[in-house]
């Protein structure tokens, strides 16, 4: 996990020494950000290697966009932003390049009702990627990122009143497919 609890601010300095061309303040910025950029891609795209690349190119676009960066805004909502469109450039690209997308079968539970406490990230997950990209996005700053509906909205350019209606349906449809799960078991 992240050094950087998802709740924690940086250091708003930091980000307007960066514009100011300090060099030791965006490396500072990418040590602290990239857990939690890796993270929000991975569960994105789906994979280590895209979710890299668009970290990547992130931090690229970042640093030559420095110079547009706000002095009064808020950083994170600004990055995740990039990100989130690197993140549907990337998928846009996989989508194109595979017109059919097959999701792997669910593994065998081999005694997972002999275990009560079984921790259900794996399933979570694999619901997550049937979630059209818009609800998936809006879940993922939301319930992993831990981030306010004000900044989701900054990063997505989505109205509250939609996220909310996104999260909450990602929400209903993940309420229900792992509630389908344990009862196969």
């Amino acid at each position: 996990m992240s050094d950087t609890p998802p709740n924690t601010s940086i250091d708003p300095t930091l980000p307007l020494r960066a514009k100011a061309g300090d060099r030791q303040a965006f490396a500072q910025l990418v040590d602290l950000m990239y857990p939690r950029a890796l993270r929000f891609a991975l569960h994105m795209v789906g994979n280590r290697e895209d979710a890299e690349e668009a970290v990547q190119d992130t931090f690229v676009r970042v640093y030559h966009n420095l110079g547009r960066f706000r002095d009064d805004a808020r950083f994170e909502p600004w990055l995740f932003r990039i990100l989130a469109n690197r993140c549907r450039t990337a998928l846009g690209k996989r989508n194109r390049h595979t017109q059919l997308i097959q999701y792997g079968e669910l593994p065998d539970r081999v005694g997972a009702q002999s275990d009560p406490e079984r921790d259900w990230t794996e399933e979570v997950y694999k619901v997550l990627e049937t979630l059209p990209a818009e609800q998936k996005e809006a879940f993922l700053l939301r319930h992993v990122e831990d981030m306010a509906y004000e900044d989701i909205a900054a990063v997505t350019g989505v109205g509250l009143s939609a996220l909310r209606m996104r999260v909450k349906r990602a929400c209903d449809v993940l309420r229900v497919r792992l509630t389908e799960m344990m009862q196969d078991e």
